[in-house]
């Protein structure tokens, strides 16, 4: 692949190409800026933008500018105030500019190719708006990857620039739709060496569970499932309790082939004994994502207004924004306030009555932030009655399964609680969840409830799960110890920036600025059979240099360690992207 066009991020001579070709282009061609002697145009943000380079071969010949929200200011702040452009406040958008090619290669694929990589690497990063100055002559270009004005126009030197902005999910279904065939033609001569895959996902959500390309999804290769550490989806490190497998264990033949109870009724029953709650309240399904799909289809339209919190379970920014179409706006938690879900900052952005629907994940999938019940309660009841909120309890047990805010939920008809059973009671593969609402809601999502929704082999086991908490309890308590244990050994590595523990079953590892990304090291620890999770697409928030870690048990945990230790070394000898191809 010699003479293929590469995409790439900027080399450090790159960068003084770059300083050349914006010389050559921005000051003498198009005079907007004055001639420098050096022959080098540089900027303020070099320091802090990303830039990613097309190449034929090794030799350079375009290049497009990136700027992450968390530098903390864009290009179009020497432009506009953020009065005048308040989506750079309200959005955390990325920015994209100074897309340029060199003269001879500007009827090329060179420039559609470095937008359309520059908004993977955003998507990559978590970001949902995108904001950028087109130069009016090139301004069809823009339109067509779905970019669009806001409105404003800058006059720069000589020249006019038109500021445009755009949902970053609706500009890749704009781009695939348009360019899809070229964009596969070109792969095919195309050397990517970006750490994000070419292609988006195009059938939902990104989850864990990548440990599944070594084992092997054809499951012909099981036997591969003892090599592995599977650390990058928030199964439970343990085996369900003895009485689980001694019933599944009873007839595995008859379980397999019997229609189980239409409705779960016992399985209802079971769940409203162990919580003291009605049984006409709760509702179940086939894990948690089947009752967000089959209750949020039936609550919000595209009209819908949302209120997420950021990071969280990618899941609902999925199903509210991509799915349904919904207007969504985030409450972004921080990583200088420890991701903490302040329930004042909660009470003060849902107070107008704006939102149909408010989703609370606590404790917080992936940040690991509890709030307690007594003070989301307190902003609920003082919320707007137009207001729905949906809480997520998955990771509850590893707090305290009173602390639940499902009481509320049976009684008032703005709350609903979904709880997971598969990951507390190591049934992630059964699929089995419930969720508690007041009567009149639970009997309308019955009444949009296929029948037999969990299997007779999951409910078998959820209900005798439910019989045994001291064998839980014993487990969320072990887990809590093995989560320590391998923080410790994390942070006595030298090259991460910060171990975060939380208080569930996964912790969190950071890496430093200006060094391999999130995305380079999770790659990195998969040729030694260790599966871990870049955050990067959840938000922003990560700045696509932290990575989500699963506890296992104490030799599983070892091997993260030491994978770990292992990539550190080898990302300080070699550091740079890989391909993702």
């Amino acid at each position: 692949m010699d003479h293929a066009l590469q995409l790439r991020t900027a080399t450090p001579d790159d960068r003084v190409w770059i300083h050349e070709l914006r010389h050559r282009v921005y000051a003498e061609e198009l005079g907007q800026h004055p001639v420098d002697p050096s022959g080098r145009l540089s900027d303020g943000l070099d320091g802090e933008n990303v830039y990613l380079v097309a190449a034929r071969g090794e030799t350079p010949i375009g290049f497009v500018s990136l700027t992450p929200p968390w530098v903390g200011r864009y290009s179009l702040d020497k432009y506009l105030t953020r009065e005048e452009l308040p989506v750079l406040t309200e959005e955390a958008p990325f920015e994209i500019r100074v897309l340029t090619v060199e003269e001879r290669w500007r009827s090329t694929a060179a420039a559609p190719l470095l937008m359309y990589a520059a908004l993977r690497w955003v998507a990559a990063r978590g970001g949902h708006q995108v904001v950028a100055m087109g130069r009016r002559e090139l301004l069809d270009m823009y339109l067509a990857t779905g970019l669009r004005p806001v409105g404003r126009t800058i006059r720069s030197g000589a020249v006019d620039f038109e500021v445009l902005g755009g949902s970053v999910a609706e500009i890749q279904r704009t781009v695939v739709q348009h360019l899809g065939r070229t964009l596969e033609r070109l792969r095919a001569g195309l050397d990517w060496r970006l750490d994000v895959p070419f292609a988006p996902r195009a059938d939902g959500c990104e989850h864990g569970g990548a440990f599944f390309s070594a084992v092997g999804t054809d499951f012909r290769t099981l036997e591969r499932r003892h090599e592995v550490v599977p650390a990058d989806v928030l199964d439970a490190w343990y085996s369900p309790s003895p009485a689980v497998r001694a019933v599944l264990a009873q007839d595995p033949g008859w379980a397999a082939r019997t229609s189980p109870p239409t409705g779960a009724e016992g399985l209802i029953a079971e769940i409203a004994a162990v919580r003291g709650l009605p049984e006409d309240s709760v509702v179940v399904g086939a894990g948690s994502s089947d009752l967000i799909f089959r209750a949020f289809g039936r609550w919000l339209r595209p009209e819908s207004r949302v209120l997420l919190l950021d990071p969280s379970y990618g899941e609902y920014h999925h199903v509210t924004e991509r799915v349904i179409g919904c207007h969504v706006d985030r409450l972004r938690l921080s990583r200088e306030d420890d991701w903490t879900v302040a329930p004042a900052r909660l009470a003060e952005a849902t107070s107008g009555g704006a939102y149909d629907l408010v989703v609370v994940v606590n404790p917080n999938n992936p940040t690991g932030r509890h709030a307690p019940a007594d003070a989301l309660r307190a902003v609920i009841e003082a919320s707007p009655e137009r207001t729905r909120w949906w809480i997520d309890e998955a990771y509850l047990g590893y707090v305290d399964p009173a602390d639940s805010l499902a009481g509320l939920a049976a009684v008032d008809s703005r709350v609903a609680v979904c709880t997971s059973l598969s990951k507390m009671y190591a049934l992630s593969g059964m699929r089995a969840a419930y969720l508690v609402a007041d009567p009149e809601t639970a009997a309308e999502l019955r009444r949009w409830t296929p029948p037999w929704p969990v299997s007779l082999p999951a409910q078998i086991a959820a209900v005798t799960a439910l019989r045994d908490p001291g064998y839980y309890a014993e487990r969320w308590a072990r887990t809590h110890v093995l989560r320590g244990e391998l923080a410790a050994g994390l942070a006595e590595l030298d090259g991460f920036d910060s171990v975060d523990e939380g208080v569930a079953n996964y912790l969190s590892v950071t890496l430093p600025r200006g060094g391999a990304s999130a995305a380079d090291f999770v790659r990195a620890c998969r040729a030694h059979d260790v599966y871990l999770r870049d955050l990067s697409p959840m938000s922003p928030a990560f700045e696509g240099r932290t990575v989500r870690i699963a506890v296992r048990d104490t030799t599983e945990n070892a091997r993260i360690v030491a994978a770990c230790r292992s990539v550190l070394a080898e990302l300080a000898v070699a550091p740079g992207a890989r391909s993702a191809r």
